[in-house]
């Protein structure tokens, strides 16, 4: 029975950054010869960084990609490393002479290589282009219709691309292939629990196939998507043999015992699926025997662990990829901001982190001083910039008052804010939630004001089981809470006019968030709302406010996506809409 090491190479590539995501090509490729490895595979579009959305209509962008892979493969056998077999994702286009199917030649295409002995072996181009939540692919990209199977050490690899696993064809082509591994290499972004659908998608597919199944995945952050790796082998029944962390840039290495392959057909058509099977042989010879590795399983996350992981994430790759060095923020000393100051403190550094506290006529002494114990807490940068002297100054200007005056002070402070980042050059993060974002509860121009935006998908009631995680977590490791307790019990107020309550206005969180997940996370129409138990009043009232801020919201900087459903890439609404959801006549 043929031996095969393999390594999955769980890494963070750049989009548009091919010449520093082949680097990383480069330096990956040889950790896995070092580690031994025959085959090592890396994610989805890896030259090119995922997704890459309009980039794909760049004929330039799509050459260089191109060029990129062939340079590689000359390249790594110049280094030595050309017996390693090298699977990559790339940006490739339609090759053909002439239309395919009324598709021109050119057209882009989601495509992977397997390289060795210095040439560009194999290519697959996707078959099944997701079109649903955060994917536009069918708007990018022409679909393949060959199925790929590499005959590696003596055994054969099924191959596909992450949507493809989803689709029945794969796995079923492996099957009447006698392959002993399917490969799937993935650009997989993050959702709360999707690890958990993740392996049981991979393990039911393996068991269809009948043969050992190796799934490898990014990791980083790209606008709003976070990618969590979590790459997993797994055997033909479905057991898992190795399985990558969450978050982390590593090197996953297995060894398969596989089945030897048998006699096979360069060019075929599986009567199960219909797809057009193409074989390859790259190596044909098994390997001696060798020491095994040991597997590793990494330890899953905790469910506030992980959403911390994602959010942390998506910050520091958004600063660090955008030519950031630090981030500011207005610390009110409320728990949105103060959440926000310590996920700014883990993603890029507390020296690295400049908290500006505004405080106005109607400011509470505990907030101010809330605002500087987190600062104590952290060693965060912390200024303070009084604003009621400029609200007087505007009010001398032009007589405002109610909703025009509160709204005037936080429109000051990001005046204040942006003027800093202007001046010292850095990213302002917006501190607003989810369940703020829904029911309009910000200021735009004011508070919504920013770069990025690192709570933007996470509801209120879950900002405060992070702050609870995050501090009982720094305890656990014998540090000190970043964030002051007074802040996690206090109720919450924008504190923009005297004894204001966020509740004067808002149902009181738990029941608003409740109401909000059945309507914008499952799309449930104001009669399943009431059915399910919800007040009428509650219904209309929570559904008027989340429709009219449609247009807020889309001018709300972007931020991480932690959820199935969130506001932006998932979640595409008309602001000029005219539907409204009313309960229906008793």
């Amino acid at each position: 029975m043929p031996q095969i090491r393999i390594a999955l190479a769980q890494v963070n590539p750049t989009v548009g950054d091919i010449a520093g995501n082949v680097r990383l090509v480069h330096e990956w490729a040889r950790k896995a010869a070092d580690a031994r490895a025959h085959l090592v595979a890396f994610p989805e579009m890896m030259l090119t960084g995922y997704p890459i959305e309009d980039l794909a209509f760049r004929g330039s962008f799509v050459d260089a990609s191109r060029a990129a892979v062939e340079q590689i493969a000359t390249d790594l056998d110049a280094e030595g490393l050309g017996e390693l077999v090298v699977v990559v994702g790339y940006l490739g286009k339609v090759i053909e002479s002439a239309d395919r199917l009324g598709v021109p030649k050119g057209s882009p295409q989601n495509c992977a290589a397997f390289l060795h002995r210095g040439e560009v072996r194999i290519r697959y181009a996707k078959h099944h282009l997701p079109n649903y939540g955060v994917f536009d692919e069918a708007r990018y990209f022409v679909s393949g219709d060959t199925t790929e199977v590499a005959r590696v050490c003596g055994t054969d690899i099924a191959f596909c691309i992450c949507e493809d696993l989803w689709q029945d064809g794969p796995s079923t082509a492996a099957h009447s292939a006698n392959a002993g591994l399917l490969l799937v290499i993935n650009g997989s972004p993050y959702e709360t629990n999707k690890d958990d659908v993740r392996l049981e998608l991979v393990a039911r597919r393996a068991r269809e196939a009948g043969c050992a199944l190796a799934y490898v995945n990014m990791v980083g952050g790209q606008d709003e998507l976070v990618f969590d790796g979590d790459s997993i082998v797994v055997d033909a029944a479905g057991a898992t043999v190795a399985r990558a962390g969450q978050f982390t840039e590593e090197l996953l290495v297995a060894d398969l015992d596989l089945p030897a392959a048998g006699p096979a057909e360069a060019l075929r058509t599986d009567a199960a699926s219909g797809l057009r099977v193409h074989h390859t042989v790259l190596s044909d010879t098994e390997n001696d025997a060798y020491e095994p590795v040991p597997a590793i399983q990494a330890p899953r996350l905790h469910d506030h662990a992980e959403i911390w992981g994602a959010l942390v994430t998506g910050l520091r790759d958004y600063v660090r990829k955008n030519g950031f060095t630090s981030v500011l923020l207005g610390m009110s000393g409320g728990i949105d901001s103060t959440v926000v100051a310590a996920l700014a403190c883990d993603a890029v550094g507390a020296a690295n982190v400049y908290g500006v506290s505004n405080p106005s006529a109607w400011s509470s002494e505990h907030s101010r001083s809330d605002a500087a114990d987190q600062a104590e807490r952290t060693g965060l940068n912390l200024r303070t910039v009084p604003i009621a002297p400029l609200v007087e100054s505007f009010q001398a200007a032009i007589d405002l008052d109610g909703l025009a005056l509160e709204n005037l002070q936080a429109r000051i402070r990001a005046v204040i804010w942006m003027g800093l980042s202007n001046q010292e050059g850095h990213l302002v993060l917006a501190c607003g939630n989810k369940s703020e974002l829904a029911v309009g509860y910000s200021t735009i121009y004011g508070d919504a004001v920013g770069g990025f935006a690192p709570i933007k998908d996470v509801f209120k009631t879950q900002v405060w089981a992070l702050a609870k995680w995050r501090n009982a977590e720094a305890e656990r490791r014998g540090e000190t809470p970043p964030i002051p307790p007074g802040t996690i019990t206090k109720e919450p107020s924008a504190e923009l006019r005297p004894g204001q309550k966020d509740t004067d206005s808002l149902p009181p969180y738990p029941v608003l968030d409740d109401v909000l997940d059945d309507y914008i996370e499952h799309d449930h129409g104001s009669d399943a709302l009431i059915a399910a138990g919800f007040a009428p009043e509650l219904v209309e009232r929570v559904l008027q406010l989340t429709d009219r801020a449609e247009y807020k919201r889309r001018q709300y900087p972007p931020g991480p996506k932690i959820s199935s459903r969130n506001f932006g890439r998932d979640r595409r609404l008309p602001i000029t809409n005219a539907w409204r959801e009313h309960p229906a006549a008793p």
